[in-house]
Formats: structure tokens, C-alpha cells, sequence
């Protein structure tokens, strides 16, 4: 068993091999808490987050660091628009982002490090780059000199020198406009910081390298993020923690964005589909079906067909899973090991779209055995696509979507009642032989998006498509 992975570093797909046998060190840059997360930002975490239970089910011990950007140029901004404090706007939206996370059924990560929290590892590592002759300080900031470490722009294979200078860039004292702010110096009504070089805050890239040194050391396995922080993040931390002295990231492994209209969904372009509305519209477990089962490194273009299409999938999964409980009578526990084809998709750089074809083949199977009046059969099958859907975070009956079900028990109570009254009218017409209204009937229901099956128990619905 080998697993591989696409190193953005490398430029290709690599076997993954951990520094430490059995065990697999993650840092993930997380959010940006300037304003509520969109699906774009979710996306991310939830990508990771399925690679961190693949790990789980290989059996490595795996520490999962997420950190939060709680101070930042956009941060302030807001706060000075807002008329609030900085800290109160972060920690709102710090809290929407977990919520967002939660919903969508990612595990809690390890350690969820905030910037500001890690002002002396930051000092520290500025203090070790100055004293090599990485870093300088210039009125009160601090910044990195890039034609002093060799490697600069490895990561996004740029070339220096045709590096397009930054546009609008009042910040004082550089030597080479190129040059990026570690450290700024404070400025009337920011939050500020005491430091060797005067009060100032946090440059959004030292963050990053400091905390990652402090959590994970000074080498790990994989670093993780969206492709938008290839250039300049994750190369100026690269150049920060290399030049300071540690190894850094073995693996660069970084996630496509959700677009919308051909552009990346962001706050700034207004185009953002904010998380906690998308659950009010669709079950919190299908967006995760939507946003997690393309390949993490494709694009995907945000679209409620597409939506609607995800949800229809979903719903055959899960009326698998149940017809199978009513004819067992019970729970069927998930199986101990994944079918080896559905192995071989995730180990081939997390392939879940393949992966997911073995879901869907297995629940066609499930569904002839029960055809066939197959019991033990289906139970089998079932069993294989508990233990796939587990490692997707997508099986519905793990205890984290029970909660999901409770919210909308009062709702699927009332459809309920008024199903079975339309459903009672249709059985009225069968007994009497009416067969074109039963079946007129019948299609009415399925235009409304319900799916009515006849069973042995009697007539049965689920949601289908919209």
C-alpha cells in the first residue's frame, strides 16, 4: 500500500512517504476571518479534510493544524468601516467559519493556532532572519530581502527578475520593491504589537512559517492549500522557514477553487455563496456530496443544476441504505476494510470521483440483491458502502448527520402527513382499478421532486430531484 500524492513543488504525482513511520504531519492555512466563509473557503477544508481520514484509514497517526488569520490589512479595513473593534469582526467570523466546517461534517483539527497568539514565535524567526542577513528593518518594519535567499519563487516557478512589481505599495524603506513586509510598523488607531523594532503587527506571511514551526517543527509532511496562495503566500513562506533554517513542507499539495461564472468565488468580486444560507436551501450533507466528491485539484463551477444533480445522486445512496435497514431490521455496521477498487482510486492521489463510481457500482449490486430477494447479499454490500461513505464523511448514518435529521424532523413530519393523505387517494384508485389516476397520481409526486416507491410495508417516499 502506497499512497501518492500531487506535489505542487515537484510538479508531479509522488509516493508519499512520511518523516516519521506511521505518523503525518499537516498544515493547513485556514481562514481569513475578515468576513463569513462562502463555499469556496469550505472547500478547502473539507478537501483536506477527507485526505485526513484516508490517512486515519491507512492507519497513520495524523496531526491536521488549521490556523486562522485574525489580523490583516482586510481586517482593518473592515473594522474601521464597521465602526468595531478588530478582534469582535474576527472572532464572529472565526466562529462562522467552524460553524461552516461543522455543518459539513469536518473532523476539529488538532491545533487551530490564531496569529496573533504567536507574536513571540514570529519576533523569534524575524530575529533569527535579520541576524543571518535574510531580513532588515526599515521605519519600524521589518521586511524579507529576496535576492538574498537562492531559492525564492521555487514553488510557482517564477523568475525574479521578471516578477511584476507590486502596484500601490506604500510601505517605506524597501530595498528591492519585490521585497515582502514580515513586520509593519504600527500606524495611528491599529491593533500593535511591542517588538526590538518598535510596536507594529504581523505581516500575513510570517504567520504562517512561525506557527508551523512551533507545531509541527522544523520539517513536516504536507502543506496544503488553495491554489490563489501558491504565489505569494506559500513562497514567502517557503523562503521565510528555509532561510531561517528548517526544511519546511516535504509536500506541497494545494486545491481548486468553486467558481462562479468562470471566476473565482470571492468576497471582493460579490460573487460568494455564503455558507450558512447554502444550508437553509440544501441539507448540509449534500453540499458536502457536491463540494467533496470532485477530484480536489479540478475546478468546480458552482451551479444549483449542478446542485440538484448531487442531491438525486445522493438520495439513490441513501434509499439503498434504508431499504436495506427495513429488510435486515436493523443497523448494518460498516465493513472493516473498503473494497480494494475503491482503495486503489484514493490511493492514487485522493481519486474520490473514481472512488465514488465504486460507491455507486456497489449500490446498484446492494439493489439487485434486494430485488432478488437477496438479503444476506445486500447486507454485504451495505456494509462496503458504510465503510466507503465513512471515509468520504458521508455516511448517513454516522451519529454526525443524526443531528441533521432532528432539525428537519418537524418539517419531514408535516410533508409526511400531507404525502400519505395524496398517497392514501392513489391507493383508493388501485383497489378500484383506476389505474390512470393512481398513475397520474404517481407523476405528480415525482414532478414535485418525491420519488414514491411501492413496497411490500406499502408505498414509501424519499426526496429525489427538484
Amino acid at each position: 500500500m502506497t499512497i501518492r500524492l500531487h506535489d505542487t513543488n515537484a510538479r508531479q504525482i509522488r509516493d508519499f512517504v512520511p518523516l516519521t513511520a506511521g505518523c503525518v504531519s499537516i498544515y493547513l492555512c485556514g481562514a481569513t476571518v475578515q468576513a463569513a466563509p462562502h463555499i469556496g473557503h469550505i472547500r478547502s477544508g473539507l478537501n483536506f479534510d477527507i485526505m485526513r481520514r484516508w490517512f486515519e484509514y491507512r492507519g497513520y497517526d495524523v496531526t491536521f493544524i488549521r490556523n486562522v488569520t485574525d489580523i490583516d490589512d482586510k481586517i482593518i479595513k473592515k473594522s474601521a468601516e464597521q465602526n468595531r473593534p478588530w478582534w469582535s469582526i474576527g472572532y464572529e467570523n472565526e466562529r462562522a467559519f467552524n460553524d461552516g466546517y461543522d455543518a459539513l461534517g469536518c473532523l476539529p483539527p488538532t491545533y487551530e493556532p490564531r496569529a496573533t497568539g504567536h507574536i513571540t514565535e514570529m519576533v523569534e524567526m524575524m530575529r533569527g532572519l535579520i541576524e543571518r542577513g535574510h531580513a532588515y528593518e526599515a521605519d519600524g518594519n521589518v521586511y524579507f530581502d529576496v535576492r538574498s535567499y537562492e531559492g525564492y519563487l521555487e514553488l510557482s516557478n517564477q523568475d525574479l527578475d521578471d516578477l511584476r512589481q507590486p502596484s500601490g505599495d506604500n510601505e517605506t524603506g524597501k530595498r528591492d520593491k519585490r521585497d515582502f513586509a514580515m513586520w509593519k510598523a504600527a500606524k495611528p488607531g491599529e491593533p500593535s504589537w511591542e517588538t526590538p523594532w518598535g510596536r507594529g503587527r504581523p505581516g500575513w506571511h510570517l504567520e504562517c512559517s512561525a506557527m508551523a514551526h512551533k507545531y509541527l517543527g522544523t520539517a513536516f509532511d504536507i502543506h496544503g492549500g488553495g491554489i490563489d496562495l501558491i504565489f505569494p503566500h506559500h513562497d514567502n513562506e517557503i523562503a521565510q522557514a528555509k532561510a531561517f533554517g528548517d526544511e519546511f513542507a516535504k509536500y506541497w499539495v494545494h486545491n481548486g477553487w468553486v467558481t462562479l461564472a468562470g471566476e473565482k468565488m470571492s468576497k471582493s468580486l460579490g460573487n460568494s455563496v455564503l455558507v450558512s444560507e447554502m444550508v437553509k436551501q440544501w441539507r448540509p450533507i449534500v453540499l458536502r456530496y457536491y463540494l467533496g466528491t470532485p477530484h480536489y485539484r479540478s475546478m468546480i463551477e458552482y451551479s444549483e443544476e449542478s446542485l440538484r444533480e448531487a442531491e438525486s445522486a445522493f438520495a439513490r445512496i441513501e434509499g439503498f441504505v434504508q431499504r436495506v435497514i427495513e429488510k435486515s431490521g436493523g443497523e448494518v455496521a460498516p465493513a472493516s476494510e473498503v473494497p480494494p477498487a475503491f482503495a486503489e482510486a484514493m490511493d492514487d492521489d485522493l481519486g474520490v470521483p473514481q472512488a465514488l463510481a465504486i460507491v455507486h457500482t456497489t449500490v446498484r449490486q446492494g439493489n439487485s440483491a434486494l430485488a432478488a430477494d437477496d438479503k444476506e447479499a445486500a447486507v454485504a454490500r451495505l456494509a462496503e458502502v458504510r465503510a466507503m461513505l465513512g471515509v468520504l464523511g458521508l455516511d448517513p448514518l454516522d451519529a454526525h448527520w443524526a443531528g441533521e435529521t432532528d432539525r428537519g424532523e418537524d418539517l419531514h413530519g408535516v410533508v409526511d402527513t400531507l404525502v400519505r393523505l395524496v398517497l392514501d387517494q392513489r391507493q383508493s384508485a388501485r383497489e378500484r382499478k383506476d389505474w390512470p389516476a393512481a398513475d397520474a397520481i404517481r407523476d405528480q409526486l415525482n414532478q414535485s421532486g418525491l420519488v414514491i416507491e411501492d413496497s411490500p410495508g406499502g408505498p414509501r417516499w424519499t426526496l429525489g430531484a427538484r
